[in-house]
């Protein structure tokens, strides 16, 4: 397994190893040992699971208080995704970063605490799986704007599909301070 760095302090790309013969393959998706001896030492208490069509945008999405770290794959097909740093002092603050992830390529990435999450759907459809640091809270949830110009996403679709939260998201500048996580 190789872990890396990206430009946003915290935020990991994770290659797994795969173990592939003309039968198909064996990946390992989570293995704590193996992962905090390779740098990512994180207890996770909740599993998700999503199932989404082409054109679906889900987020940007973070919670405060009560922040939670992702660890993100997809199991079949293929999205676009991205993490914003909404940690009010951080020197990467507002920064941005997007991977395509796929059941092909088999990267992941480790979304820390104190980042917005979302992504979009750009095969016909996509399993997106993600395991959580922290309970869902939807007291604590926050929807930041997808398209926030300040942020400057460069998205791969113009006019996706979103739910009415969504929707309903706010730029990051209208957060009061309060609302975002500390670094």
């Amino acid at each position: 397994m190789i872990i890396e760095t990206t430009p946003l302090p915290g935020l990991l790309r994770v290659q797994p190893d795969v173990f592939g013969d003309e039968r198909g393959f064996f990946q390992e998706t989570w293995h704590q040992r193996r992962y905090a001896e390779a740098g990512l030492d994180r207890q996770f208490v909740q599993d998700n699971l999503s199932w989404s069509r082409r054109g679906i945008l889900r987020g940007l999405h973070f919670q405060n208080p009560g922040p939670q770290g992702k660890l993100v794959y997809v199991l079949q097909g293929e999205v676009f995704d991205v993490a914003v740093d909404v940690r009010a002092d951080s020197p990467t603050f507002g920064q941005w970063y997007g991977e395509t992830l796929s059941a092909e390529n088999h990267r992941q990435l480790f979304v820390p605490e104190g980042f917005a999450h979302g992504f979009c759907v750009t095969s016909e459809t996509a399993l997106f799986a993600y395991k959580c640091t922290g309970f869902y809270d939807p007291g604590s949830e926050h929807s930041l704007l997808w398209n926030d110009p300040d942020i400057g996403i460069r998205w791969p679709l113009e006019q996706p599909e979103l739910s009415p939260k969504d929707r309903q998201g706010r730029p990051l500048g209208d957060f009061p301070r309060d609302a975002l996580s500390v670094w």
